[in-house]
């Protein structure tokens, strides 16, 4: 990483606080920012319009997985869903609404491309090194979240395939499907949703799965105008959300003790039993870990494409492509006119990481050594005055991120007060703090489902640790993140000169 001249003359703007991203986690960020009173703050968005992963996945049927009355704001509840899992569109306008009711459109700048984020220890601020120029900040809130950067798979022959390639989440709506041999690579969360939709206008569609899913019915229905109605008196969209997160709750139980997910697992057979007549394509779909381990999907339609004419189900991935045909690392070979990844994000190597520098010269990346971690998934021993929004070990599995968003930002604003009332330049989580948190957090996932369910999955990382689960319920997380806890902090107070 290149040095960041710190000068005057190379500084675009100077601010108390800056925001990285604008999807959930940025706009609801600059949102408490306003509520706590600080408002010398911008939110940096590399792309032109905010939404975050709702902007950028655009593909046929990509909507919510947890329902909307809870996948949103606690503070700007939305009474008028269209259905209990509204679809991309929808919470993208949601979105949208939001940022503009709550004043936060003026704090937004876009098409700013974030390089380097570099802390200078000497005059304790942040330099944020950009296209455009340097920004400085004392304090930096990173909200990029982990569906932010896809993973774009290395097979041979990918990149001279005779026809058309996108990952799902920059689908290419330049490219008509109708007609075509069509190949899936991944059958993940993504998949499951796109495929029921273009499943009848292709010729034929071949999807590539390492890995089967546990997939369970999907309770979505409409929102009548009785229920809109309903939602319109006092307390009744509240009672609704907070009945949904307890369900949810109760679910997530499962996660910590797998027995009761594998009680489960009978509903998800059922499910595949019920559209999937064929034995062979059954014995192809049906997982042989616990369910949990790998995230659990809901879907009312994925399997009934799955058993329509033009599917097939390679139980394969990919080893190679020559010209238009792909050959599976188990032989069998296809050919296609267009190749559609599914291949999901990058979750564990956080995309930010390699990109701030902190006290050291370090990066985080050259810090964590492929197992990110952080004090209370939101701050970084070595890197004074930044906050990660859903950072390590903060995936929650069954319940809506918005839960955890909530909590990390009541905790972040708890530190930027401490600062602001008791004139403090800087703080840092001790090392010692953030070494006895993590060792209790590995601890206790020890149990998990993540960690004993017999798959390999994104929660575990590259040297065998889980840096993405939270062992616990969300009750302890929220009360966790209810307040700052200064005495796992170095504070330095401003210079009086």
């Amino acid at each position: 990483m290149n040095a960041i001249a710190d000068s005057k003359e190379n500084i675009i703007a100077q601010h108390d606080v800056i925001v990285i991203g604008s999807g959930f986690s940025g706009i609801g960020a600059g949102i408490r920012l306003t509520q706590e009173g600080i408002n010398d703050f911008i939110i940096l968005e590399k792309h032109q319009s905010l939404g975050g992963t709702w902007r950028d996945n655009t593909y046929p049927g990509c909507e919510c997985d947890v329902p909307s009355a809870l996948y949103s704001y606690s503070f700007a509840q939305n009474k008028k869903w269209s259905k209990v899992f509204a679809g991309q569109k929808e919470i993208l306008t949601y979105t949208e609404k939001t940022a503009r009711d709550f004043g936060i459109m003026p704090f937004l700048r876009f098409g700013i491309h974030v390089q380097n984020i570099v802390w200078q220890e000497a005059q304790q601020h942040w330099l944020i090194d950009t296209e455009q120029g340097t920004y400085q900040a004392n304090k930096v809130i990173s909200c990029v979240g982990y569906l932010h950067e896809p993973i774009l798979p290395t097979i041979s022959g990918l990149d001279s395939f005779k026809g058309d390639v996108f990952h799902s989440s920059r689908w290419n709506h330049e490219v008509d499907l109708t007609g075509k041999r069509v190949a899936v690579i991944g059958t993940g969360a993504s998949a499951i949703q796109f495929i029921p939709e273009i499943q009848a206008k292709v010729k034929e569609l071949i999807a590539f799965q390492r890995t089967p899913q546990w997939i369970l019915p999907k309770p979505d229905i409409k929102v009548n105008k009785l229920v809109r109605a309903l939602f319109q008196l006092p307390f009744t969209l509240n009672l609704f959300r907070k009945t949904l997160y307890l369900g949810m709750e109760i679910f997530g139980l499962g996660f910590r003790k797998p027995v009761i997910l594998k009680r489960l697992q009978g509903l998800a057979t059922w499910h595949i039993n019920r559209h999937i007549k064929n034995e062979a394509l059954k014995k192809k779909i049906i997982p042989d870990y616990t369910m949990g381990c790998k995230r659990v999907l809901l879907s009312n339609h994925y399997y009934k494409a799955l058993a329509k004419d033009n599917v097939e189900v390679v139980a394969s991935g990919v080893d190679r492509i020559e010209g238009n045909t792909i050959i599976a690392s188990n032989g069998e070979r296809c050919e296609a006119d267009v190749i559609i990844l599914g291949t999901g994000f990058h979750v564990s190597d956080v995309p930010i990481a390699k990109h701030v520098q902190g006290k050291s010269g370090k990066t985080m990346n050259d810090i964590w050594q492929g197992s990110p971690e952080a004090y209370r998934g939101t701050t970084i021993t070595d890197f004074p005055n930044f906050f990660l929004v859903l950072g390590p070990n903060l995936a929650i599995g069954h319940n809506s991120a918005f839960i955890i968003i909530e909590a990390q930002l009541n905790y972040v604003m708890g530190a930027l007060t401490e600062m602001r009332d008791n004139n403090l330049s800087r703080l840092e989580v001790n090392s010692a703090a953030q070494k006895v948190y993590n060792e209790k957090v590995q601890q206790d996932l020890q149990t998990t489902v993540w960690n004993t369910g017999g798959c390999s999955s994104y929660y575990i990382d590259e040297n065998g640790k889980n840096s993405i689960g939270f062992p616990w319920s969300t009750f302890k997380l929220r009360k966790m993140l209810a307040k700052f806890d200064g005495q796992a902090y170095s504070l330095d107070k401003k210079s009086e000169s």
